[in-house]
């Protein structure tokens, strides 16, 4: 089924939607590839269990990001953070620049 509406943005290597525009919170986020973006929702992903991890700005329990459809690694779900001022990213996803594109 092809979604058509809002813009979204699509895995590069499948073309699978992964996420809204409207869902896009920030742009200023570092991943493994580069810039990384960050979405209140995600769609046709899959997690891999969540794990422990110290990032740029704390410690973190956070779960990879998998593309449903093709298994491409996306970028990761911040499950848990304890550090109380990066709470707000608790149930966040940060998609990596790299590995999708928008479409309108």
């Amino acid at each position: 089924m092809e979604y058509s509406g809002n813009p979204l943005y699509r895995c590069r290597n499948c073309k699978n939607p992964l996420a809204l525009i409207d869902d896009l919170l920030s742009k200023n986020f570092i991943a493994k590839s580069g810039k990384a973006y960050m979405f209140q929702h995600a769609m046709n992903i899959v997690l891999g269990p969540k794990y422990d991890k110290q990032l740029i700005t704390g410690r973190f329990s956070i779960a990879d990001v998998f593309c449903s459809k093709c298994g491409e690694e996306l970028g990761w779900k911040y499950v848990q953070s304890y550090d109380l001022k990066n709470r707000y990213k608790e149930g966040k996803f940060i998609l990596e620049e790299l590995k999708m594109f928008q479409e309108y």
